[in-house]
């Protein structure tokens, strides 16, 4: 995973499996345009649940061959064995991905639904992690939630040694989940830097281009969208175009004061959607 040098800011795209043929030529397409703003790297998720683990894997090795653009593979415990885990990884190895985001995954009922360990599987993502480190030469990255990972119910301190222990167990840089206030991300990282960390952690961003949308999303993984955000979408309901620009403005204000923080690499949620993220892109001049 390229990271941040002095005189740049990485980028990376995050594309999720559609679940049908139709949806996935639109994926296609929506990769192209993206690909010629030559990202550092590219991520494919899993489905709720582990659904779409099968278009995943190949969506993932398809991506790798046909755009040259490294993929970091998602894999989580959700559904699936040690075997198959290591199935999976022997997949991806093949297809020549060295990266893995390793994570524990949502239950099918979503992020606060009752864990249900699979048989003979796995039940955390530092197991996960030591599974990828000794499987194959990957390097391996984890989630980390700048607003609280919604298990954790508000303790951060919890949440910071998670991320300690993932360290420990070979993760070697963390993405976050989406967030809109600067400060959360900032408290992320002062702590684990304070803590001994050298992890490097990679901003997650969502570009806004369908305000409910975020809100279910936000509701589901425990997200807090500022009030303001929410009175200026407010006092533009009904106008698609002038709410996908105010994204677009929220984006690029919250990169740019990221990248003057000094993040290492930016990480953009697209929904598989290409304008947005382009113009953000181009926006903070990273393209």
């Amino acid at each position: 995973m390229k990271l941040r040098t002095e005189k740049s800011t990485a980028f990376s795209i995050e594309l999720f499996p559609p679940k049908d043929e139709l949806g996935e030529s639109r994926l296609w397409e929506v990769v192209e345009e993206l690909a010629l703003l030559n990202p550092d790297s590219v991520s494919v998720t899993y489905g709720a649940g582990g659904s779409t683990r099968d278009r995943t894997i190949r969506i993932a090795d398809e991506l790798t061959a046909h755009t040259g653009i490294p993929t970091v593979a998602h894999l989580t415990c959700v559904g699936s064995t040690r075997a198959e885990l290591e199935q999976i990884l022997d997949q991806y190895q093949d297809a020549k991905i060295s990266t893995i985001l390793a994570l524990r995954g949502d239950p099918a009922g979503g992020p606060d639904a009752p864990w249900i360990s699979t048989p003979n599987g796995l039940d955390h993502a530092d197991q996960l992690v030591d599974l990828v480190c000794a499987r194959g030469n990957f390097a391996v990255g984890v989630a980390a939630f700048p607003d609280g990972h919604p298990a954790s119910h508000g303790n951060f301190a919890m949440d910071i040694q998670t991320l300690l222990r993932k360290e420990a167990h070979g993760a070697s840089f963390a993405t976050t989940q989406f967030f809109f206030d600067i400060s959360a991300y900032l408290r992320l990282v002062d702590a684990l830097a304070s803590a001994g960390s050298h992890l490097p952690i990679i901003a997650g961003v969502l570009p806004i281009t369908n305000f409910k949308q975020l809100t279910r999303m936000a509701e589901l993984g425990g997200t807090p969208i500022p009030a303001s955000i929410g009175e200026r979408f407010a006092a533009i309901a009904g106008d698609e175009g002038a709410g996908i620009e105010l994204g677009i403005e929220i984006a690029t204000q919250l990169c740019l004061e990221l990248i003057s923080s000094g993040v290492p690499g930016i990480h953009f949620y697209t929904m598989n959607k290409a304008a947005a993220t382009a113009a953000i892109v181009k926006n903070i001049g990273l393209r």
